[in-house]
């Protein structure tokens, strides 16, 4: 377990808890909150359940962040699912989020994640590119518009 402070209070990190104690109700909270696709309850638990890595923020017993990895265990690994209330974004929190979950991923030959739409310079900011060969096969409407390149 690691801890940091913001805003004079402690931020405590929690990485691969015991996943029984997460309120999966709140998780969809704050996929809510950041107008992610909406998630249920027992859907994105299933999927924490199936990563490798799971990091948990918390300040005061209450959860403001969260990722997972996926990967295969030694050539691809991806980011995924990485959340923070927007009451505490701006002010560090994502980009520890993101090097905590990174930093397990050592050795591996491919690290990818896919930004939420304007996301895009805080990526950049913290060293990660842009792919020039990933593609997505998109599974909607939105998810075409968001993550895609128009046609031309």
């Amino acid at each position: 377990m690691l801890s940091t402070f913001l805003d004079n209070k402690e931020l405590v990190f929690k990485t691969n808890p015991d996943l029984s104690s997460i309120d999966w109700n709140y998780v969809c909270l704050l996929f809510d909150k950041v107008n992610w696709r909406t998630r249920l309850p027992e859907e994105i638990k299933k999927a924490f359940h199936q990563s490798t890595w799971t990091l948990f923020v918390y300040q005061e017993n209450q959860l403001v962040a969260f990722g997972r990895t996926i990967d295969d265990g030694r050539y691809y690994a991806m980011l995924g699912d990485i959340v923070v209330d927007p009451d505490f974004q701006g002010r560090g929190l994502g980009k520890k989020l993101v090097k905590t979950l990174n930093d397990k991923l050592e050795n591996y030959h491919f690290v990818t994640l896919t930004a939420a739409p304007g996301k895009d310079a805080f990526y950049k900011s913290l060293g990660w590119k842009k792919q020039s060969t990933a593609f997505i096969w998109p599974q909607g409407p939105k998810q075409l518009r968001q993550h895609t390149e128009p046609e031309e």
